[in-house]
């Protein structure tokens, strides 16, 4: 049986799975996006990754400012949906929505449920240093995320992979699972698990203030976050006022064990390596100064004079 599918989805990351819908069997008949934002330095409108997609295909695509709202309900069931697919939409959907597809909808979530259930996923899998996630396909029911799971896929973190290079991984890992389960769903085999909720763990939204390194943490810890927080926050500190976006960085030896957390114990030639709490040390790779490139760590040494001995986050 041949679907019709409206597709819920707004970032680049929900792209393959509705490319992967329109090349499967099943009909999209619409594109829900959130409302087009101002972008760059002439702040002017830039479509969203999905409404670019859909109209390159001649999909119609609905934007609505609140889908709480009568007309855009009454604009889906008009739609006459099966099933409703959901991939980073980024708002709560009401129960009214949820009741419009005979089908229900379902999720594609950046995450191996019920960990990590809620905004940033896969930015938390990293910041806590895992070295496993996933994509689950799951049932989109009132609480977040703890509708049942049709399937669930694995992918290793490598140790010095961004959020941003694992969001690629899994955009394109949920859009080969996803179809296989809208299929299943139109054939009346689709098996659904439910979760073990008192396992679940919540992933909210990051907060610009998290990027804000705390040297006293482990070099392993800074490591994750300066991982976790590509490509938004940032994890940065300052160097006597002026602030450091850094941008690649490596767990060390430390050859002075007493040296205090946040002091810059070696700067010279490639080599810029800062005290972590515990006894650990980072070597920053690269690191960029605001409003400028990012550069290696030779290149910000370079005319700076003698920097050991100074203590980052002053």
């Amino acid at each position: 049986m041949k679907l019709r599918i409206v597709f819920l989805g707004t970032p680049d990351f929900a792209v393959p799975s509705l490319e992967a819908l329109i090349g499967s069997r099943h009909d999209v008949v619409a594109v829900v996006s959130q409302p087009d934002r101002p972008k760059g330095r002439g702040q002017q409108l830039q479509a969203t990754p999905t409404k670019a997609a859909a109209d390159a295909r001649g999909i119609s695509v609905l934007q609505p400012a609140k889908i709480r709202e009568e007309a855009f309900l009454q604009a889906i069931r008009d739609l006459r949906p099966d099933l409703g697919v959901v991939v980073a939409f980024g708002r709560i959907l009401p129960d009214a929505l949820l009741a419009i597809p005979r089908l229900g909808m379902i999720n594609v979530h950046a995450s191996i449920l019920p960990r990590y259930r809620g905004a940033a996923p896969i930015q938390r899998a990293v910041l806590a240093g895992d070295t496993e996630t996933g994509v689950s396909i799951m049932r989109v029911v009132t609480e977040l995320d703890a509708g049942p799971v049709f399937s669930i896929a694995r992918v290793g973190i490598p140790a010095d992979a961004t959020s941003g290079e694992m969001a690629g991984v899994l955009a394109s890992l949920g859009a080969a699972e996803l179809v296989p389960i809208v299929d299943a769903l139109a054939d009346g085999r689709a098996v659904e698990t439910p979760q073990d909720h008192a396992l679940a763990t919540l992933a909210p939204k990051i907060a610009k203030d998290e990027g804000i390194i705390d040297w006293l943490e482990t070099a392993a810890r800074v490591h994750d976050k300066v991982r976790g927080l590509q490509p938004w926050p940032l994890a940065s500190t300052t160097l006597n006022g002026e602030r450091l976006v850094v941008r690649r960085t490596r767990a060390t030896a430390l050859d002075a064990h007493d040296a205090a957390a946040s002091t810059i114990v070696r700067a010279h030639g490639d080599d810029l390596t800062v005290a972590c709490g515990g006894g650990t040390a980072l070597q920053i790779l690269q690191i960029q100064p605001e409003g400028r490139r990012t550069v290696s760590a030779r290149e910000f040494l370079a005319g700076r004079g003698s920097l050991e001995g100074a203590r980052l986050g002053t």
